[in-house]
């Protein structure tokens, strides 16, 4: 019979894979290992209703945004326990407070955290060392094994990293160091919501879901 931490074992380990992959392949875009949604949210903090409205919010705030600015801007949204991010690069101030205001239209979102540049679009090499940036930090974060690193949410723009998460504080301190002495790394920003360990220790042990389905598009 196979136990929680057996499943455990296997996530991680499929976890570091995903990060090598791309790496491997010469190419820094994310590879798919056959782990599914609900064996996602085994791992992680937030429920598996906030999970998937979390996918659900990233998507139609992204949508919102494409259809009124196109690519005049380059619009990255990262939905965390319905707590907006939103990183990238706006073309001047106004710009930069219509796709907050955009964003936070979107029903069920909770805060954002606005961290749009005012700059043109980044080119295609950027994009690309930031996600090279992220695999590595993400990385470091299985070789330390401090943290469960589904916990830990990286977004990283024009070299600057921003960790999400349900997490203690020791784990948020933990997640910054080494974030921060990663290779390439400018700057880092929490954007973390502190938990007790008692909470974290109750997110933990939390029923195993089934699968969950994808929030219907609208």
């Amino acid at each position: 019979m196979k136990t929680r931490n057996d499943t455990l074992t296997r996530l991680r380990n499929a976890a570091l894979l995903a990060l090598c992959l791309p790496v491997l392949a010469g190419c820094f875009g994310a590879a798919a290992v056959g782990v599914g949604t609900g064996a996602l949210i085994i791992t992680d903090r937030r429920n598996s209703e906030t999970y998937v409205t979390d996918q659900g919010l990233e998507l139609r705030a992204g949508n919102r945004i494409s259809e009124k600015h196109g690519d005049k801007v380059h619009v990255n949204v990262t939905s965390y326990n319905r707590m907006l991010l939103l990183t990238g690069e706006a073309p001047n101030a106004q710009a930069k407070a219509d796709i907050e205001k955009l964003a936070a239209a979107v029903p069920n979102v909770k805060a954002i955290t606005n961290e749009l540049a005012i700059a043109g679009p980044s080119s295609f090499g950027a994009r690309s060392n930031d996600t090279y940036i992220t695999s590595k930090v993400k990385a470091r974060f299985v070789d330390s094994n401090k943290f469960a690193t589904n916990h830990v949410k990286v977004v990283t723009e024009g070299g600057v990293v921003f960790l999400l998460g349900l997490v203690t504080q020791a784990e948020a301190n933990d997640a910054v160091e080494i974030a921060r002495t990663t290779g390439g790394v400018q700057k880092v920003v929490r954007v973390f919501e502190i938990i007790s360990p008692e909470q974290a220790k109750a997110l933990d042990n939390k029923p195993e879901p089934r699968d969950a389905k994808p929030e219907p598009k609208k």
